[in-house]
């Protein structure tokens, strides 16, 4: 039998269920409204609203504990041991306490806006006058933010900078649905571009005689080609493999960024034979080309901090003192966004091809015309096919002209394109079957690249780049004419 308190929820959830329907917010929605109160509202409030983490006394004593860390009477070391403090609470916190404090550093540590608008007026009036450098400097000092003396106090504690680091990690997948927590975001991304310059980097070589801890963390952080195994690790540490990162002198053990190197004696077409443990070690003496098969970031509270490019030049540099005979800098790139890409724009790819060509592909998919579902369903299929295809040769177009032709922002839609390609690499050649694992066939039907590091061309490369075009070797110009 349906008792009394049973009966009411029911017909409480369908009264929801039903203003829901008709446009009404529902309990959920409301109570997620109520929260969105700022911490200027919380404070003065007394009652904690809705889901709302911390009580507006919790929040104010919070407050006054970050306020304590950039307090003026307070010295560095002092204001250091307080953060350290904080840190601890933070490492005890829910989540949702965890948010809480950060909104706190962004609403209530932001720059003065009236001493900003008065330092912009002044620094205006003050244009192409003798007196423009010192109001500049008034400008300057007014967009520093105390959130910015917040953020070097947690720096000063022994493990403030790992403290720094895994907030950011944290903070990121909060960014899309809290708009308020941009400005944090964007005070800890600057702040890690000084603090992480390359200036103060240190490049090490990692071997299989590297701390166990270290070699570890290569294993967890490896993200290209996974290390199956320890005997996997150790064939990628090998007489003819170089392995190097970039660390932090306030994150010694912990490399920022790794690159995985193989030195052989022709650029690679495979990676394949760069990952078989049973492979004899190559002789490292007639090496004349250095292949660079994974580079891999570390640190997620590091996004846009960039110093893939510097570790490139610093290990080719440190390459050519060691072997020179090495000629030839080149990478084996997988092509991440590649099938994603197809999938939304192999129609037009289809309309790029003449009558006689469209027709040949039709009758090798089995449907004339060819639709993009008919080539996509092919290209599913692409290990099986010769090298005289008509399919195997659109899908070698295909992503010849998705590497060297599309652009966003004058930039190259594909991340890995996107990396090598803005540090001055040039589009090579592609490698049929070059990843033929589980991974590389859902990301780009097994296609791989070469990107080619020209020392003598890379400025000239760059700049191609800056003015829209990608530099592209005479076989992928080839490719993308379509004929």
């Amino acid at each position: 039998m349906t008792t009394a308190p049973e009966w009411i929820a029911r017909s409480v959830s369908r009264l929801r269920g039903s203003r829901a329907a008709e446009g009404a917010p529902t309990a959920a929605q409301a109570a997620k409204v109520e929260v969105e109160r700022s911490t200027h509202e919380r404070l003065q409030a007394t009652l904690r609203r809705g889901n709302e983490a911390l009580s507006p006394r919790a929040l104010r004593r919070l407050l006054a504990d970050l306020q304590e860390v950039v307090a003026p009477r307070v010295s560095e070391v002092e204001g250091g041991a307080r953060a350290h403090a904080v840190a601890q609470w933070y490492a005890q916190a829910e989540p949702e306490e965890r948010r809480d404090m950060w909104l706190l550093m962004s609403e209530q540590f932001a720059p003065d806006a009236t001493r900003f608008k008065s330092a912009r007026l002044r620094y205006e009036a003050a244009a192409g006058t003798e007196e423009e450098g010192q109001a500049e400097i008034h400008l300057r000092r007014a967009l520093v933010s105390p959130r910015t003396r917040l953020l070097q106090r947690f720096a000063v504690f022994p493990q403030g900078m790992r403290f720094l680091v895994d907030l950011r990690a944290e903070l990121l997948p909060a960014l899309k649905q809290d708009k308020r927590l941009l400005a944090l975001d964007a005070e800890l991304e600057q702040l890690f571009s000084t603090w992480f310059d390359v200036a103060f980097l240190e490049l090490r070589r990692l071997s299989w005689d590297s701390p166990a801890s270290l070699l570890e963390k290569l294993i967890q952080y490896e993200a290209v080609h996974d290390i199956r195994s320890w005997a996997d690790l150790k064939n990628r540490l090998d007489s003819d493999r170089r392995c190097y990162g970039f660390f932090h002198p306030r994150l010694p053990n912990e490399p920022l960024i790794f690159v995985e190197v193989a030195l052989v004696d022709r650029i690679s077409d495979s990676i394949t034979p760069l990952l078989d443990e049973a492979a004899a070690p190559c002789d490292i003496s007639k090496a004349t080309t250095a292949i660079f098969y994974s580079i891999s970031n570390t640190q997620t509270g590091l996004r846009g901090v960039s110093f893939g490019d510097s570790l490139i030049k610093h290990v080719v540099e440190t390459l050519k003192q060691e072997f020179p005979r090495l000629r030839t800098f080149a990478t084996l790139s997988p092509i991440p966004g590649l099938r994603a890409w197809l999938g939304k724009h192999a129609g037009a790819m289809i309309e790029r091809l003449d009558e006689r060509r469209r027709a040949e592909l039709g009758r090798a998919v089995g449907f004339e015309p060819p639709q993009a579902s008919h080539l996509l369903a092919a290209f599913d299929k692409a290990q099986a096919l010769d090298e005289h295809s008509p399919v195997r040769q659109m899908l070698l177009q295909c992503a010849a002209h998705y590497l060297a032709r599309e652009l966003q922002d004058g930039k190259p839609v594909d991340p890995v394109a996107r990396f090598h390609l803005g540090n001055g690499a040039r589009v090579e050649r592609l490698n049929w079957a070059g990843d033929p694992s589980p991974k590389g066939l859902k990301q780009s039907y097994g296609l791989m690249v070469n990107y080619l590091y020209d020392l003598k061309r890379i400025d000239k490369h760059r700049a191609q780049l800056a003015e829209g075009q990608v530099a592209a070797s005479r076989e992928i110009e080839g490719l993308c004419a379509f004929r």
